[in-house]
């Protein structure tokens, strides 16, 4: 399982086919928009797709050379569906943008077995992740 901290490098992997979309617990984006809002959306498409100023500073554009905004919104959509896309500046909070994309939810067996709380978190994380039909990879250590 990933959790994701990026709205547009995500969904960029995802249609991109290096992530699969049922293999992501969670995005943890620094948007706040709807992706049904056909407004919003055209925000979000517009600034993903190409470059914007910031001050003195101009953005990468993450979706710059895609042509399918369809492919891109229903992965969003999907994403918000689902309960996989948590905004925190709905709720006032205004994170700063991390240089990682992607993070792991995996804990080695070594470090499991030293902390019993961990041990039991991970083992309820196996149950959820199995009723989402998630691939564990049984021999990651």
């Amino acid at each position: 399982m990933k959790i994701g901290l990026s709205f547009s490098r995500c969904v960029r992997d995802i249609v991109d086919g290096h992530v699969d979309i049922n293999d992501v617990l969670i995005i943890i984006a620094r948007t706040d928009f709807d992706p049904h809002d056909d407004k919003q959306w055209q925000g979000i498409w517009q600034g993903y797709g190409g470059g914007q100023h910031l001050g003195s500073i101009w953005t990468a554009p993450e979706w710059a050379g895609y042509d399918d905004e369809d492919q891109f919104r229903s992965v969003a959509i999907e994403l918000w569906e689902t309960g996989k896309l948590h905004q925190p500046r709905k709720f006032g909070a205004h994170a700063s943008r991390r240089s990682e994309i992607w993070l792991e939810t995996v804990l080695p067996s070594a470090e499991l077995e030293k902390n019993p709380a961990a041990k039991a978190a991970w083992e309820k994380f196996q149950t959820v992740a199995g009723l989402t039909n998630v691939q564990l990879d049984k021999e990651y250590k």
